[in-house]
């Protein structure tokens, strides 16, 4: 057995400790709003956060994150929208929209962290991929968000 903390409800499962998080999280526990993209870490449709660092989850097993805060697109604001999820649909960032809950996810960790990121700071944290390009609008939505925040635009 296996307990895992996910958007802050523990779960005991019965699991193989090398199965990747991602599909603890998709067939295990029916969240299936981190996306499989290419199974190698590279892409980053799978990121989540543990313990707020994003991570790919693709290539995470479940032993790993034992004991650990994971937080998947699900839990992104709760009750309501996110500030950054809210500066998504304000900058129109998604096209597709595969891609976004990693994106989010990963630029959530950034800005806590990191709360005012240049450009360069930014393309280090988000190197997930986007098939449509939307990143001119997805480092817009992050501007909008420092804005908000008091920082400059």
């Amino acid at each position: 057995m296996i307990s895992l903390q996910i958007n802050g409800k523990t779960h005991e499962l019965d699991v193989e400790p090398e199965m990747p998080l991602l599909w603890v999280l998709r067939d295990v526990l029916g969240l299936t709003g981190t996306k499989y993209g290419c199974g190698i870490a590279f892409c980053g449709a799978c990121t989540v956060q543990v313990d707020g660092d994003a991570v790919r989850s693709c290539v995470m097993p479940v032993a790993a994150v034992a004991g650990k805060a994971v937080t998947t697109i699900e839990a992104l604001g709760g009750d309501s929208l996110h500030p950054l999820q809210q500066a998504w649909i304000d900058a129109q960032v998604p096209q597709c929209g595969y891609c976004q809950p990693g994106f989010l996810l990963a630029a959530t960790a950034l800005l806590a962290r990191t709360p005012n990121p240049t450009d360069q700071e930014i393309n280090d944290a988000l190197g997930n991929i986007c098939r449509c390009g939307t990143y001119p609008r997805i480092r817009e939505a992050l501007r909008l968000v420092i804005a908000k925040s008091g920082g400059p635009q």
